[in-house]
C-alpha cells in the first residue's frame, strides 16, 4: 500500500533543518518525511515552501530565515550556487572540514563498521585552488560566451570569475574568448548540432606556471586558425601548448579522440612532490596540486615502505602515485586503461631517472588478475579508484595475492565503505584513523586515506 506523503506541493511550512546530505542541501523532517532545501544550513528555523514531492522524499525552496546559523557566509556570489560550482560557499571553511569528516564517519556508522575518522586536512586559502578548467563556449543573446550551465539545465551563464581557479586561468579564458570574438568563429550550438568552438580547456602547472590551452572543436580545423592561434600565445606568454582536440559527436562527453598540437608541445611539464611530470591533454592529473602533495604523501607515509618492498598501484594515471612510492620501494607496477596516460606515465619514470617502474595499459581488475596468475606477490596494494570505486574482481584477486598492506586512496565515502565490507570479509581490517583530505573546498566532495591490514 502506497503510503501519502505528509507535504503537498506549494504548500508551506515552518521547519527547522536538522543535517545537510551528501551533496550539501538542507535536510528538513516533516513525520519522519525528508525535504531537500538548497541554502539551508543544520539548526537554521525557516519557513519553506515544497517544489516537489516524491513518494519517499521531497524538495522545498527557502523563503525566509527566522534563524541563521553562525557557521552562514553572508557575502555570497548566487551565481556559484545557480551553477553548481561551489554549492558549499554558503557554509564557513571550519564547518565544511566537520561536514566531510562526519559524512565519511556517518556512511560507516550506517553500515555498522568501527572506525575512528581524524579530522580532515584542509587548506589555508580554499579558493582560487584548480589548476584546470573545462568551460563551455555557447552564443548567448548573439554573442559568444565563456561560462557555465545552470544547475540541471544546458542553459549557459556567462562567467570571468569562477573563484575555485587558479586567477591566471581566469584570465587566460577572456583572453580566448575575446579573440574567438574578434576572429568571429562560431560557438557550438547543441540544439543544431552545427556551430564550430565546444569548450576551452586550460591547464596550468603550480609550480612551473607552464600553460597548455585546448580548443575543442565541431570540426577538424577552426576558422582562421593560424592566426588564432598566433594571437593566442602572443597575449598569454605563459603559454607553452596549444592544441586542438576535436569532438565531431552529439554528446555530452567534453573531448574527441583526435588532438593535434598547433604550437609548442602536446604536454605541460609540473612538480609534484620533487618529481616532475609531462601532462597531455587528456590525461588525469589531479587539479588541487596543493592538497594532492598532501594526500599522496599521506598514502606513502602509510605504505611504510623500507625500499625492500614490491608495489601495485592500480589506476595509476600518469604515474603520480608510483613514481612516488618508486623513490620508496623496490619495484612498482602501474596500470591503467587510458592508453595516454601510460604514455605519459612511462615518459615520466625516464624524465625522474626511476628504473623500478613498470606501466601497463588494461583495466585494473583484469591486470591485477593477471599479476596474481603470474605470481607476482605484492607487500602493498594502493588503489585510487574513480568515484564508481573497485571492482569485486580487483577486491579478490587483490586478497588472492595477500598483500601485508592496502592503501585505499578514496574520492567517494560511500563506495569507499562497500569495498572496505567486502574487504573485510576477505580478512583484511582498519588500520588506524581513516584521513579525510578537502581536495575540493566549496563542493561537498572529500577525498580520504584508509589502510587496510591482513589479518
Amino acid at each position: 500500500m502506497k503510503t501519502k506523503a505528509p507535504v503537498t506541493k506549494n504548500e508551506r511550512l515552518d521547519v527547522t533543518i536538522a543535517d545537510l546530505t551528501y551533496q550539501g542541501m538542507g535536510v528538513a523532517k516533516v513525520d519522519d518525511f525528508p525535504l531537500f532545501i538548497e541554502n539551508a544550513l543544520p539548526g537554521e528555523e525557516l519557513t519553506i515552501q515544497v517544489t516537489k514531492v516524491q513518494s519517499h522524499y521531497g524538495f522545498a525552496r527557502a523563503v525566509t530565515w527566522k534563524t541563521e546559523s553562525p557557521d552562514r557566509v553572508k557575502d555570497v556570489d548566487k551565481t556559484y550556487r545557480q551553477t553548481g560550482i561551489a554549492p558549499l560557499q554558503h557554509l564557513a571553511y571550519p564547518a565544511q572540514l566537520t561536514f566531510k569528516q562526519h559524512q565519511i564517519a556517518e556512511l560507516f556508522s550506517k553500515a555498522h563498521v568501527d572506525v575512528e575518522v581524524a579530522p580532515t586536512l584542509g587548506m589555508a586559502n580554499p579558493t582560487q585552488y584548480r589548476n584546470k578548467a573545462q568551460v563551455p563556449v555557447r552564443k548567448v543573446k548573439g554573442q559568444l560566451e565563456t561560462g557555465f550551465y545552470r544547475q540541471h539545465s544546458h542553459d549557459l551563464i556567462p562567467l570571468t570569475d569562477f573563484y575555485i581557479q587558479d586567477p591566471a586561468i581566469d584570465a587566460a579564458i577572456v583572453k580566448v574568448r575575446d579573440l574567438l570574438r574578434q576572429f568571429e568563429i562560431p560557438a557550438y550550438d547543441e540544439i543544431s548540432d552545427k556551430g564550430v568552438l565546444r569548450t576551452i580547456m586550460v591547464r596550468r602547472g603550480y609550480y612551473s606556471h607552464e600553460m597548455m590551452i585546448v580548443l575543442v572543436s565541431r570540426t577538424q580545423k577552426i576558422p582562421s586558425q593560424a592566426q588564432l592561434v598566433d594571437q593566442i600565445h602572443k597575449a598569454l606568454p605563459e603559454v607553452t601548448s596549444i592544441v586542438l582536440n576535436v569532438n565531431a559527436k552529439k554528446t555530452n562527453v567534453i573531448m574527441g579522440n583526435v588532438t593535434r598540437t598547433l604550437y609548442g608541445k602536446p604536454t605541460i611539464e609540473d612538480s609534484l612532490l620533487g618529481l616532475t611530470f609531462a601532462i597531455s591533454a587528456r590525461s588525469f592529473y589531479q587539479v588541487n596540486p596543493q592538497q594532492t602533495e598532501k594526500l599522496y604523501q599521506m598514502a606513502i607515509d602509510k605504505a611504510g615502505l623500507t625500499g625492500k618492498e614490491t608495489v601495485i598501484d592500480a589506476y595509476c594515471g600518469i604515474g603520480t602515485i608510483s613514481l612516488a612510492l618508486a623513490k620508496h620501494a623496490k619495484q612498482v607496477y602501474g596500470v591503467d586503461v587510458v592508453p595516454e596516460a601510460i604514455e605519459d606515465a612511462k615518459v615520466n619514470a625516464q624524465k625522474n631517472h626511476l628504473s623500478n617502474v613498470t606501466f601497463e595499459v588494461a583495466k585494473a581488475e583484469s591486470q591485477m588478475a593477471k599479476w596474481q596468475e603470474d605470481g607476482i606477490k605484492p607487500d602493498v596494494v594502493v588503489v585510487d579508484p574513480p568515484r564508481k570505486g573497485l571492482a569485486e574482481s580487483l577486491i579478490d584477486s587483490t586478497a588472492k595475492m595477500g598483500p601485508k598492506k592496502v592503501v585505499y586512496v578514496s574520492c567517494n565515502p560511500a563506495t569507499l565503505v562497500r569495498d572496505v565490507v567486502r574487504f573485510q570479509e576477505l580478512g583484511y581490517d582498519i588500520d588506524g584513523a581513516i584521513q579525510p583530505v578537502d581536495q575540493f573546498p566549496q563542493t561537498p566532495h572529500v577525498e580520504s586515506v584508509t589502510v587496510l591490514v591482513k589479518k
